[in-house]
């Protein structure tokens, strides 16, 4: 009883910390991860603080799936098929060019260290996380198709790693490796991930038709990329696979199963359960190195310091020295790809590649290394990889993390107004279709005549707004004029409740649909 107590508020505790510090990471304008991981080291090195113990096959169990879930269900199918190709060129050769290179620079700067726990090392260090980096290109404005290669790469590429990872990790368990295999092996993964996903996306598309309460279809989509993952696993498919696809089936379906009500309360809640486990990893990683440098063998630290230190610098530069060729070869290639796509600006090119910052599925990847080789023997190098890993991550946050958004500044890119054309498209579209469905309306026997002019005549009046060459509807004076009416309507409210005017359910009733009317402001904003 009492472990569990001292466990639940060990939990408790992070969480806080987790919350605090980010809040305090974006007034610095740092990256969350980086603060958040050396909290972690900090609080590992401080006397009183217990060590933390996580078994290693319960860290990519309990992570990665929600948070690949969350990934896909947020990337739009059309934007990544259409990007396909520079994708899989980012998330599948670099992935094992990154394995490659860093697996051969491991192996060489740590004498002793076997190639296959080398390689091992390389498919860790081997995905991106996109997180820090769409978030600062996000709010400097990039052109919408680099953030969607970004993103794309960073969903794709955690499937692409840990079959890597796999692979590597039976090639130390066993001590063979067969080239031949491992193709067919790689294909069977990926193939049956792919295919498991698509069924576990169908069926659970059918279920979720049969929620109507908010409630409990929120619960069921955190319980969804589980039931994804697990008998993908259980079949010797790629769960990752299985969860990303099933992410990306059902946020394209997710407008026929969902009604408002369930997207306004599970938006909420995903943006807080995905904050929250991403926080958890780094800060955990922080917190285990105590019992990580503790692991390091008799060589000492400076040997394996010195090798992390090589390995971020191969890591950082395999991807720079990848992106350009690889960019550039399949234009070369082919004409007509050259003809209908033409090469981008070299200014692209280096922020892809300088955004590939490492994060919470490479720090999940290495807490999960086992513990032990099938014959009992202690995994060859376990804290020396999990100890280079973690250089290697906040190695990365610190040069590229802190250095991006200058370097963005420096190349003058700027958002390409995509998102803005299609959103205001979309809007007009949607007011144009709202203004002639009340048209049919009219001719309803149940619909009041004068209330349906009214609303016809407020539709036909957004939509001039709308297609006015100023749409002042989208203008941050027109957004600003409207958060003070609505502010004033929150201080009328209060006062009504303060002298008991009326009581706390009728003044909840209200400030919904103001909070609802202020959220379609801030919708407006990112038109």
């Amino acid at each position: 009883m009492g472990e569990l107590k001292t466990t639940i508020e060990l939990i408790l505790g992070l969480l806080v910390a987790v919350v605090f510090l980010a809040a305090l990471a974006r007034r610095l304008h740092i990256p969350p991860p980086l603060l958040l991981v050396l909290a972690g080291l900090a609080g590992a090195l401080l006397p009183g603080i217990p060590p933390v113990h996580m078994e290693p096959d319960l860290v990519l169990l309990l992570f990665l799936p929600p948070l690949l879930y969350g990934d896909a269900w947020d990337t739009s199918w059309r934007d990544f098929r259409a990007n396909l190709r520079p994708i899989l060129l980012l998330a599948v050769g670099l992935v094992f060019a990154t394995t490659l290179a860093v697996g051969v620079v491991a192996h060489a700067a740590l004498p002793g260290l076997p190639w296959a726990v080398a390689f091992t090392l390389g498919a860790i260090l081997s995905p991106t996380d996109a997180v820090a980096s769409v978030a600062i290109a996000e709010r400097l404005g990039l052109p919408q198709r680099l953030l969607t290669i970004v993103e794309g790469e960073s969903l794709v590429n955690d499937a692409s790693a840990l079959v890597a990872y796999r692979f590597a990790l039976v090639a130390v368990l066993t001590g063979t490796f067969e080239a031949g295999q491992v193709v067919l092996r790689f294909l069977w993964v990926a193939g049956a991930g792919v295919a498991l996903g698509l069924l576990a996306g169908w069926i659970l598309i059918r279920v979720g038709k049969l929620l109507t309460e908010p409630t409990l279809m929120v619960v069921f989509s955190l319980l969804t990329p589980y039931f994804a993952y697990l008998p993908a696993e259980a079949l010797g498919a790629s769960g990752v696979l299985a969860v990303v696809t099933a992410g990306l089936m059902l946020g394209r379906m997710s407008p026929l199963i969902l009604d408002n009500e369930m997207r306004l309360t599970g938006r909420a809640v995903w943006e807080s359960v995905e904050f929250l486990i991403n926080g958890l990893v780094f800060i955990l990683l922080g917190l285990q190195l105590r019992t990580v440098l503790g692991g390091i063998g008799e060589g000492g630290l400076r040997p394996v310091l010195w090798a992390a230190l090589w390995v971020a610098l191969a890591m950082i530069l395999a991807r720079l020295l990848w992106v350009f060729p690889a960019t550039a070869l399949p234009r070369w290639l082919s004409p007509s790809l050259r003809k209908r796509d033409p090469m981008p600006s070299w200014r692209v090119i280096t922020v892809i590649g300088w955004t590939g910052l490492r994060g919470a599925v490479s720090l999940a990847i290495a807490l999960a290394l086992p513990l032990q080789l099938p014959s009992g023997a202690p995994f060859p190098y376990r804290a020396e990889l999990q100890f280079i890993t973690f250089v290697a991550v906040v190695l990365g946050l610190l040069l590229q993390g802190l250095t991006l958004a200058p370097l963005i500044r420096v190349l003058g890119l700027q958002d390409d107004g995509t998102v803005a054309r299609e959103t205001l498209r979309a809007r007009m579209a949607a007011a144009k279709a709202a203004s002639e469905h009340v048209e049919t309306l009219l001719a309803e026997s149940w619909v009041p005549r004068s209330k349906a002019e009214r609303l016809r005549e407020t539709l036909q009046e957004r939509l001039r707004l709308l297609e006015s060459p100023a749409a002042p509807i989208d203008s941050e004076s027109y957004r600003r004029m409207m958060r003070e009416v609505i502010e004033a309507q929150r201080r009328e409210l209060l006062r009504l409740r303060d002298e008991g005017s009326i009581g706390d359910e009728a003044r909840r009733a209200v400030e919904r649909d103001l909070d609802l009317e202020e959220a379609s402001l801030t919708g407006q904003g990112t038109a």
